[in-house]
């Protein structure tokens, strides 16, 4: 087995991006039984934006390019990288899932029994992600897409410090429209909304009854969406909040010190929670 597999196998991702970097080519090595390095990335749940590239649709193209010659290659116990990877993520209850996921647990305990360097290899999850758990998923993205939706509608509507009442080409135009602020509540407010909305669309497309009943195939299209509407609402509330705070800023402008001192503080908690999640991301890439 090479240091690749080996690094693989126990789940340090850094060190296969150390060893990818300095030699691509050695990529193409399978063990004994034919598995090969995607085969063990596929076992691990830590592999994140790698996994993320390698196995979802619509991931990021890899930097690697030979990597993805791998993933129809069938290890010796018959199964693709990707299948294993879907296998193990997503629930399905017909006896050919319910087979076919023993086959791979059999091997992942095999595996987890071995040694290296006289070490054990490090504990092999086993995720899984249920239709129920989707579910529960997205009637939360609807509630938090919806309530986005209406304030920043309602945002719109309710103009700050009123519209021009006088007759003539200027009349029901904001006072305020000139100011940069004004502008930029406008913009963000309306990406928001945009936002919001078109998370309610996708989640829309697949309020299907008959979601229980699908196989892990239709689960992991279903899991894509909802990754996709996490991304899109995570960003209409940077959008709202960038929103508030400009509108906050055009309201309190008089008070110059109180309306920065607003425009700092909102941001901020944003600044702090992706600093958070980037310190947890390496913290886990260097496990």
């Amino acid at each position: 087995m090479t240091p690749l597999l080996v690094a693989a196998r126990q789940g340090n991702v850094g060190t296969v991006k150390k060893i990818l970097s300095k030699c691509p080519d050695c990529c193409e090595k399978v063990d004994k039984r034919g598995l090969n390095l995607l085969h063990y990335l596929a076992f691990r749940d830590r592999s994140f934006k790698l996994s993320h590239s390698l196995f979802m649709p619509g991931g990021t193209k890899t930097e690697y390019g030979s990597i993805r010659n791998l993933r129809k290659l069938k290890g010796a116990f018959g199964f693709t990288p990707e299948q294993v990877y879907d296998l193990l993520r997503y629930e399905g209850h017909n006896k050919k899932y319910l087979r076919e996921k023993m086959q791979i647990e059999k091997l992942l305990k095999i595996i987890a029994s071995e040694e290296v360097a006289e070490l054990q290899v490090s504990h092999i999850p086993l995720p899984t992600v249920s239709a129920k758990s989707l579910e529960k998923t997205r009637d939360a993205h609807l509630v938090v897409a919806a309530l986005i939706a209406t304030i920043t509608f309602a945002a719109a509507i309710t103009v700050p410090s009123g519209l021009n009442s006088e007759k003539g080409s200027e009349q029901g135009t904001p006072f305020l429209i000139d100011e940069a602020a004004f502008k930029a509540f406008v913009v963000t407010n309306a990406m928001a909304f945009i936002l919001s909305v078109s998370a309610l669309s996708i989640h829309f497309e697949i309020l299907d009854p008959l979601l229980p009943k699908l196989e892990f195939w239709g689960i992991n299209l279903i899991l894509y969406r909802t990754q996709s509407v996490s991304n899109l609402l995570g960003r209409a509330m940077f959008a709202m909040v960038v929103a508030f705070s400009t509108n906050s800023y055009v309201v309190l402008k008089p008070s110059h010190g109180l309306a920065i001192a607003l425009c700092f503080i909102c941001p901020g908690f944003f600044v702090c929670y992706y600093v958070q999640q980037s310190l947890a991301f390496v913290k886990r890439l260097l496990q």
